[in-house]
């Protein structure tokens, strides 16, 4: 039998450029913020000490022995497959919708999950318990006959499922006979056929994926490690503005106990710098596009003024730090913190790694918007 959960480093991410999710070596959803990366972890098991029923979404196989985990290749869409003492298996297919619709890219902040069953009888659990106010309360629910939707604050999640909503409401173990589909997304009604719509978007996503890595630069060195890197570091990219988050996570330990656990969910000008440059040598144009028109919101908000080491995904300059008591940390090594007190320090190197990638933007005449005269007068101002 798979031992009982229990917080590890060991994490798959998976993400769509506006939310990222972290899961474990049993196919748990244990770390996943919301609107943003930077937002409430609705998802904070990672963080949640003993707490490892609350705030993650696990689909349990009854008798489960051993879990395999593999992503599709050239993508970030992870497979999970799951196997129990009878030889019976479930297979688990995690991603985060993203692809070009209407003309536009479509990245909701939504986290998706099939479940198939690939032999036997198998027999499933599913336990999905998001948290508000980083870890104070399970999300209150209200449902209807195909959803359920998780009162997290001011906003609701829903989750559109073709699996029975009682069983997933009561977290009674059922067989799992056909493939089931799960949307856990903006609280909006879906229109269509759940299962067809989702099985369409996992199609849809995993071309976008592969087509975006074709278009990289590789070599033929060390080429699936090269490939996996460039696409964890895509999602992380808040793609909305362009910023570029030093991790997905907060408060994990530097070392044991040491409480010198720090909110990284933030866009720091240094590191983002070499995530871009990494990714520029790859040719990955899009990735530095984006976070040009980052800089330059920057620079004009700085109004001539210094500009901070750091900021939220959304350009915010006041990034207060405080605790989240009713997190426990991980594996109960708190403290967990919320915001960042570096924004006020100094550090100038930041100047520097701003001038970088914003001359490339005077020369390259591959970006859509080439720097011009009102870029160079804006950037003399700090």
């Amino acid at each position: 039998m798979i031992d009982k959960p229990r917080s590890s480093l060991e994490l798959w991410p998976v993400g769509n450029c506006q939310v990222t999710g972290l899961i474990d070596q049993t196919g748990g959803l244990v770390w996943g913020c919301v609107p943003r990366v930077d937002g409430d972890p609705v998802f904070c098991a990672l963080l949640n000490g003993d707490r490892q029923d609350q705030g993650v979404w696990r689909i349990e196989l009854e008798n489960c022995v051993s879990a395999t985990q593999s992503y599709q290749r050239n993508t970030p869409i992870l497979t999970t497959r799951l196997e129990a003492e009878d030889g019976s298996a479930i297979e688990i297919v995690d991603f985060a919708p993203r692809f070009r619709r209407a003309g536009r890219m479509y990245r909701p902040v939504a986290f998706t999950r099939i479940v198939r069953p690939l032999a036997g009888k198998p027999r499933i659990t599913v336990n999905l318990s998001p948290m508000k106010n980083y870890g104070e309360a399970v999300a209150e629910t209200t449902n209807g006959t195909n959803h359920i939707r998780y009162l997290i604050g001011a906003q609701a999640l829903r989750l559109t499922t073709d699996a029975p909503v009682g069983y997933v409401l009561e977290k009674r173990t059922f067989r799992v006979e056909t493939p089931l589909h799960f949307f856990l997304g903006p609280d909006e009604p879906f229109s269509s056929n759940v299962g067809h719509e989702l099985e369409m978007m996992l199609e849809l996503t995993d071309h976008y994926w592969r087509h975006w890595v074709r278009g990289l630069a590789t070599p033929m060195e060390w080429q699936k490690a090269v490939i996996r890197a460039a696409i964890t570091l895509k999602i992380c990219q808040h793609e909305e503005t362009g910023a570029i988050v030093a991790a997905l996570t907060t408060s994990i330990p530097e070392a044991p106990g040491s409480e010198r656990n720090w909110d990284y969910r933030f866009c720091w000008i240094r590191d983002a710098y070499y995530t871009v440059q990494a990714l520029n040598r790859l040719g990955a144009l899009d990735v530095l596009e984006k976070y040009l028109a980052y800089l330059r919101n920057i620079v004009d908000n700085a109004n001539g003024g210094a500009v901070q080491p750091l900021y939220s995904v959304m350009g915010e300059a006041e990034l207060h730090e405080s605790f989240a008591e009713h997190l426990a940390g991980y594996r109960g090594m708190g403290p967990v913190r919320k915001g960042n007190a570096a924004y006020s320090q100094v550090q100038h190197d930041a100047y520097g790694q701003i001038v970088l990638p914003t001359v490339q933007a005077f020369f390259d005449r591959r970006l859509y918007r080439m720097a011009d005269e009102a870029d160079f007068a804006s950037l003399e101002q700090v």
